[in-house]
């Protein structure tokens, strides 16, 4: 809601706020949709300011009021200014081999994590950002990047390693930009010989950076995160400690980024349905160390917030279950529990 001067009211618009005469008379309740005869009414009254609900006072769920808030659009505006400038260096080291030095890297990593309050923050506005088609490779290895900056401080990295895997988030996937883009954002099933060819990003990534006088663990990621840890990945099928545990941590960042980012298939899916999607997945193919505390406090921080369930009851998402992250405990109105993990056929449609 905002104060706005009632000059620049103009019908259909609400009332935020009652409002009340110089004598203290209640003239209108909050509410209220204005018409020409309440605004001259007003004026008559002399009334110089009223609330207005805004936009975002309409929003119902919780990522809806982020993309209408303030901050957000302060922080698109920064994002979208440092995009161009890295898809601008990325380009240039692609078809110039013009140099990028990582500082260049890490000043456009702090102005747009800067533009957030904090890494919950960050990673709520990401959720919400929609980049053009021309620009979705770039995104996906920059929102990785910043990313990678909000979990390395929730797995306690020291300020090397941080700074090691924010690096490699901005050049992982750069395999990627030498491959058609309608083989890379294809919205159905791989047929067998594309899925041939999508796999050798990882090894034109490393040979484009093996060269480099960078961190070794760049290359390394740029070629294994797609490896999982019982064999069952590419190009190697490496197992265990044979991954760079760079690379493992690129591939939960990697996957995390592909199921928060919008797509012209799907909709981005909310924090408990990437919960779910991992829980899913198993902890054999990710590096448990790594993913079982970074789901916690994924699941931590949607504690306090209503959940909507398919069959259309409500609740404060109040207790977080260890065993089962994905299928949290609901506080409902009356004060009643609904813990999620004792019935299957319930799951959370969406989040206030």
């Amino acid at each position: 809601m905002k104060t706005v001067a009632c000059t620049t009211l103009v019908p259909g618009m609400e009332l935020g706020a009652d409002v009340y005469s110089h004598k203290n008379e209640l003239l209108f309740p909050a509410g209220t949709i204005l018409k020409k005869e309440h605004l001259w009414k007003l004026k008559g009254y002399s009334i110089m300011c009223v609330t207005v609900k805004e936009a975002i006072d309409y929003a119902v769920t919780h990522f809806e009021r982020i993309r209408l808030s303030d901050g957000f659009r302060h922080f698109e505006s920064v994002y979208q200014e440092f995009l161009i400038k890295y898809k601008t260096l990325m380009e240039n080291f692609m078809n110039r081999h013009a140099p990028v030095y990582t500082g260049q890297l890490m000043y456009i990593y702090s102005s747009i994590a800067g533009a957030a309050p904090d890494g919950e923050h960050l990673l709520d506005y990401l959720y919400n950002m929609l980049p053009g088609e021309d620009d979705m490779t770039h995104a996906h290895c920059l929102n990785s990047a910043l990313i990678a900056g909000v979990f390395a401080k929730w797995l306690s990295l020291s300020k090397q390693d941080t700074d090691t895997l924010i690096q490699c988030g901005f050049f992982y996937d750069i395999g990627k930009l030498k491959l058609p883009a309608s083989l890379i954002w294809k919205p159905g099933r791989l047929t067998e010989l594309e899925f041939t060819q999508m796999k050798t990003h990882t090894f034109i990534g490393f040979d484009l950076l093996k060269e480099m006088d960078w961190n070794p663990h760049i290359a390394n990621a740029a070629l294994m995160h797609h490896e999982r840890c019982d064999g069952s990945g590419y190009p190697s099928r490496l197992r265990g400690n044979r991954i760079d545990r760079f690379a493992k941590y690129i591939a939960i960042i990697d996957s995390y980024e592909a199921m928060t980012s919008a797509r012209i298939y799907r909709q981005s899916l909310h924090p408990f349905q990437v919960i779910e999607r991992f829980e899913e997945a198993g902890y054999t193919i990710y590096d448990e160390s790594v993913l079982r505390p970074v789901l916690t406090l994924i699941a931590e921080t949607q504690i306090g917030y209503t959940a909507r369930l398919n069959d259309e009851r409500t609740g404060e998402i109040s207790v977080i279950n260890r065993r089962q992250l994905s299928r949290p405990i609901l506080k409902s109105d009356d004060g009643s529990l609904i813990d999620l993990s004792s019935d299957p056929s319930l799951r959370i449609e969406a989040i206030y």
